[in-house]
């Protein structure tokens, strides 16, 4: 099995059960799979990316930490990020606050990257939200975990995949 950004946890911990401590030394949420339960829950969603950015660090490098670990070539070509370019607008099944355009858009993948965490700084932007407008949150996985705490504050928030690049997650906040 090859090591990449996208591969699942628990793919890798199937092929290469000693690669476990370096995962939970890299991204110390990630303790919980030490749990059984939770490690057949979280390990069979979480890929090696999100594992990366739950624990701040760039995902090129712990994939290539774990690619060492068990013997392969490392990965030198950059991982592609979702962008802010290009995003369809919302459609008919969509709700009606999500049409137009987004007084604020935010690549959560970058700020994560600069070891910023997305939900602070969404906080800060809804302050000067205007009436009627909504923040759009990139991210090239499901901030499930954000969208619940915004939920439980009574925000608004929507959230799909890109039609036109199923590895890109939009999130709407109002």
């Amino acid at each position: 099995m090859e090591i990449t950004p996208k591969s699942k946890i628990q793919d890798i911990l199937n092929h290469f059960p000693q690669l476990e401590e370096e995962i939970i030394r890299s991204a110390p949420p990630f303790e919980n799979l030490r749990n059984p339960v939770l490690r057949r829950t979280v390990a069979r969603l979480a890929t090696l990316e999100q594992a990366a950015r739950i624990g701040g660090m760039n995902p090129l490098d712990l994939v290539n930490r774990l690619r060492r670990a068990v013997g392969q070539t490392e990965i030198s070509k950059p991982i592609e990020m979702p962008t802010a370019t290009d995003i369809p607008l919302a459609g008919e099944e969509d709700p009606a606050w999500v049409r137009g355009d987004a007084q604020f858009v935010v690549d959560g993948n970058r700020l994560l990257e600069a070891g910023e965490v997305p939900l602070n700084h969404i906080q800060s932007l809804l302050g000067q939200l205007e009436e009627g407008r909504f923040i759009l949150l990139i991210t090239d996985f499901e901030p499930r975990p954000m969208i619940e705490a915004l939920q439980k504050q009574n925000r608004k928030v929507y959230h799909k995949l890109d039609e036109q690049n199923t590895n890109r997650h939009l999130t709407y906040i109002c």
